[in-house]
């Protein structure tokens, strides 16, 4: 099946499974003229879609890959007409609740794409696929703007019908052009969630995804009821206000993939965070409807960019276990979707504004910057650890005194010695007598002068063996030019200089 065709299928099952997933939210300006529901019963009503939609990622992932994107597809647009049609026809706070969590599914069907078009590019490409498949999440700003104007005809219970039309047409799109030979990947899930679940990496990508598109879910199914009850601006406003939202933040999307792509991801990452930081902020002190438009907008913005990088960051992180990562990770941020209209309800009822809630928002993401902060040196830091690891050389590192601190696997394979066996001692215990005082005295001397000594030195192994090494003693120095450590690096050229003699 042509990759082409199955990433345009996939990326229009996504917009259609996120049109349907804020049905209710875009529509509850009109929903609650006709059912009767205090605020905190609003806020759970939009935000119960989010559960089901954070929860089923995970699993439907992981059946995407056994049983294919086609069937997953089809199953679950089946399984959404029934939650729509009995949204259609509820009468009560206690229909809009069941058909909602049910209605999460069209949320949830994220995961199958993520998982399926993989197989279908290589690996270059695959950022830049799930950047185009990504951007499937425009279908919440379609339904943001299209069914206010639609509900202002024709109600808001025939405009849900609609919906079911659709449906029907892409279960038939998904059986006529749905891949029936996509390639089966058995892998047990337990076994995949067990490989990843300790390493802190995964928990920091999961709540930085919390942040971003928690943000975006959030805003979305909030600012509409929102803007409408404390700006009273009508109900198409609104939703064309949420709908210039939801589009700056699609739209950036792949905009923060090609970003991670050109440049240090964690460092942008950083802006991020220090942009949502900012923004949430001046949400929390904006009495007026234009700096409350500036702080939404630039959520969007950085939320938006937030949303591309942080799955370029899952295969640099887990190659071998990337799709079960993408599944918890989007498991979370669409978990970060649902808590904060309850939360920002909640607080509303206690303090009578919102400053407190989108403060909160604004610590979360600056202790995530801090986080992202750690990450990026922690990088750095591995990454020399790998090169001292892996080069061919053997490292010696000593403190200032010169009792030796680390060595690499290198050292051991000239001289005999684990790194067990020579920590906490001096590297005297590898003198081979052949060199006397004087000579040591001068390599110091030029370590003292120079900062480093070079040259040939006899040393001796572990099993009494001596060897003829070229030697590099480097001072490593701190900003106030003081002496730290000593690194050494040396080469065993003893059968160099055999082969020279022979000669």
């Amino acid at each position: 099946m042509k990759p082409k065709l199955q990433l345009s299928l996939q990326t229009s099952n996504l917009v259609l499974g996120f049109m349907i997933w804020v049905i209710i939210s875009s529509l509850i300006p009109f929903i609650k003229e006709d059912i009767v529901m205090n605020p905190d019963q609003i806020a759970l009503v939009t935000a119960v879609p989010v559960i089901l939609g954070s929860l089923l990622r995970i699993p439907l992932g992981y059946w995407a890959n056994q049983f294919g994107a086609r069937k997953m597809f089809l199953i679950s647009f089946v399984i959404l007409m029934f939650p729509v049609y009995y949204i259609s026809e509820a009468n009560s706070y206690s229909d809009l609740i069941i058909g909602g969590i049910l209605l999460g599914l069209g949320g949830a069907v994220f995961s199958i794409g993520v998982t399926s078009l993989p197989k279908y590019f290589p690996k270059e490409k695959h950022g830049f696929v799930n950047g185009i498949y990504g951007a499937g999440n425009i279908g919440t700003a379609v339904t943001t703007f299209s069914a206010p104007f639609v509900a202002s005809t024709l109600g808001w219970s025939m405009t849900i019908k609609i919906y079911l039309v659709l449906l029907g047409a892409f279960i038939l799109l998904n059986f006529l052009l749905g891949d029936r030979k996509e390639t089966s990947v058995k892998t047990p899930l337990v076994s995949q969630i067990k490989s990843v679940y300790r390493n802190e990496k995964l928990w920091f990508l999961s709540l930085f995804y919390f942040i971003t598109f928690g943000s975006f879910v959030a805003f979305t199914i909030f600012l509409p009821s929102f803007l409408v009850d404390h700006f009273e601006i009508s109900k198409v406003d609104a939703g064309i206000r949420t709908a210039g939202f939801i589009g700056i933040a699609t739209f950036l999307r792949p905009v923060g993939g090609w970003m991670g792509d050109r440049f240090n991801s964690l460092v942008v990452l950083m802006l991020v965070f220090s942009g949502i930081t900012i923004a949430a902020t001046i949400l929390a002190f904006s009495p007026s409807i234009a700096m409350y438009t500036v702080g939404c907008l630039s959520i969007a913005v950085f939320a938006g960019i937030g949303n591309g990088i942080i799955f370029k960051l899952v295969p640099h992180y887990f190659q071998k276990q990337a799709g079960v990562v993408n599944g918890i990770v989007s498991a979370m941020g669409g978990l970060g979707g649902f808590f904060p209209p309850l939360m920002l309800s909640f607080l509303f009822s206690l303090t009578g504004h919102f400053a407190i809630g989108f403060m909160a928002l604004s610590e979360l993401a600056l202790a995530s910057l801090i986080i992202v902060i750690w990450m990026y040196y922690h990088d750095k830091l591995h990454l020399s650890k790998n090169i001292i690891e892996h080069t061919v050389e053997g490292i010696m590192i000593t403190d200032k005194n010169g009792v030796i601190l680390s060595v690499n696997p290198s050292f051991t394979k000239v001289t005999g010695f684990t790194e067990e066996e020579v920590v906490g001692k001096t590297p005297s215990l590898l003198k081979s007598g052949i060199q006397d005082q004087h000579f040591y005295q001068k390599m110091w001397q030029s370590i003292e002068k120079n900062g480093c000594w070079q040259g040939e030195i006899w040393n001796r192994r572990k099993n009494g063996e001596t060897y003829l090494e070229w030697l590099t003693i480097s001072a490593i120095k701190d900003e106030a030019n003081e002496v730290k450590c000593f690194a050494g690096m040396f080469s065993d050229i003893t059968s160099t200089q055999k082969n020279t003699v022979n000669q």
